[in-house]
């Protein structure tokens, strides 16, 4: 199992961020740091501070050397594809080539009514995610893109210069609907993320990921399996470790630990110290 860490941008300011993500870049157990995109914050005072996500995970990929770096996940609603397609080129430049492309088919219907910005019914959002999915590939991938569907429609599109990794950035889809989400993440993911829960319901979901892949021919071991962990106010280390533990014996294969707000670099070492006494740990970051 490999490890990494997340800090939503949430209740938290620039420096007490930027402070984790540059400790973490010496600490080679955690292999990738990631963030959030949203606009409020979630699961607590929504009229609190939040730092929008892609500015924020820029900044930081041009403060750190080692981390890959990615935005668990991007609302695929809240930019047309095709500017996304731009600004992942361009993040992946910056990066040297460490980016991570994290989305899903957004969610939150509080910050999307404020703003005004379509949200739509369930299955609205999984046929605009499957498309939107369709263009990045092309337009990160292809020379030029003409697409046509009901959402999205370009003609000889280009998204010039593309990143380092070819043919594009790894591809992360968060959520775990069966019918919809799972179905799109075999198709065009490298990597699913399971948000939380048990390792009972990790398992249920990862075998139904796997026999989507089996429906359209794909070995389910092309896709890494990740999920959230919590690491509590409280700062018990060891149940981390213990709760990464029990996922990893149902297949995870990278654990990202969700780190406490207000941030501060002084949890990385004890954490991660804990994950190497584990025994989990199978490669360096």
């Amino acid at each position: 199992m490999r490890f990494a860490f997340k800090t939503s941008p949430q209740n938290t300011t620039w420096a007490d961020m930027l402070a984790v993500w540059q400790a973490a870049d010496d600490i080679d157990v955690y292999e990738s740091g990631w963030t959030f995109d949203h606009f409020y914050p979630i699961f607590s005072d929504p009229t609190g501070p939040c730092l929008e996500g892609w500015t924020t995970l820029t900044a930081l990929a041009q403060a750190t050397t080692r981390l890959r770096v990615g935005n668990l996940v991007t609302g695929i609603h809240y930019r047309h594809p095709a500017v996304l397609a731009n600004m992942v080129a361009a993040v992946d430049i910056i990066s040297g080539g460490r980016l991570e492309l994290g989305i899903g088919a957004g969610w939150n219907e509080e910050e999307s009514g404020a703003y005004g910005i379509e949200l739509g019914t369930a299955g609205e959002r999984m046929d605009r995610f499957e498309e939107a999915c369709q263009v990045l590939i092309s337009l990160l991938s292809r020379e030029t893109t003409t697409f046509d569907g009901s959402y999205y429609r370009l003609t000889d599109a280009r998204n010039e210069p593309k990143g380092p990794q070819r043919p594009h950035p790894p591809i992360c889809i968060g959520g775990s609907g069966e019918k919809r989400t799972l179905r799109i993440a075999a198709r065009y993911a490298q990597h699913w993320n399971f948000v939380g829960g048990t390792p009972a319901e990790f398992a249920r979901k990862r075998d139904v990921l796997a026999a989507h892949c089996e429906d359209i021919g794909r070995d389910p071991g092309e896709i890494m399996l990740s999920a959230h962990v919590r690491l509590e106010p409280d700062l018990d280390y060891r149940r981390v470790v213990d709760d990464a533990a029990a996922l990893g014996a149902e297949g995870l294969d990278l654990a990202i630990v969700y780190l406490p707000a207000p941030h501060d670099p002084v949890v990385l070492e004890p954490l991660a110290e804990a994950v190497r006494d584990s025994g989990l740990l199978t490669a360096p970051a």
